[in-house]
């Protein structure tokens, strides 16, 4: 693994997706899965990709939900929602995505997402 593309990629997912949940991530991560979590999600996911000039975080977090929701992965849609929302975006800019998405999708995973959003939002809330 290349350490300086971890170091990069591990601030840039937890700068997204929050310390808790990476450190939860890499801390469960067993010895058969870690290989994976350390070089491709992080260094080559967050550390390769995220980083690179040309996109923002907040086009990559509405990029990412739009795949996420049309491959039917709404558990990383929740992730990466909560994602979104620490790049800036607002939960109306999530709700136009979210129509956008049940548009060009279809209305069930639209429902899926308005349900995950739903549920990400009520955590949120209850946090705060």
């Amino acid at each position: 693994m290349d350490k300086e593309l971890f170091e990069r990629g591990l601030r840039i997912r937890k700068d997204v997706m929050g310390a808790d949940y990476v450190e939860r991530s890499l801390e469960n991560a067993s010895d058969y899965e870690r290989g994976f979590q350390e070089d491709f999600i992080t260094a080559f996911g967050w550390g390769a990709i995220w980083s690179r000039e040309g996109q923002t975080r907040q086009q990559r977090s509405i990029l990412n939900l739009g795949m996420l929701a049309g491959m039917g992965r709404f558990h990383e849609f929740r992730g990466h929602l909560r994602g979104a929302l620490n790049n800036g975006l607002t939960r109306e800019e999530v709700r136009e995505l979210m129509i956008q998405i049940a548009g060009y999708c279809g209305m069930p995973t639209g429902l899926e997402c308005f349900r995950a959003a739903k549920e990400v939002f009520a955590e949120i809330d209850k946090d705060a």
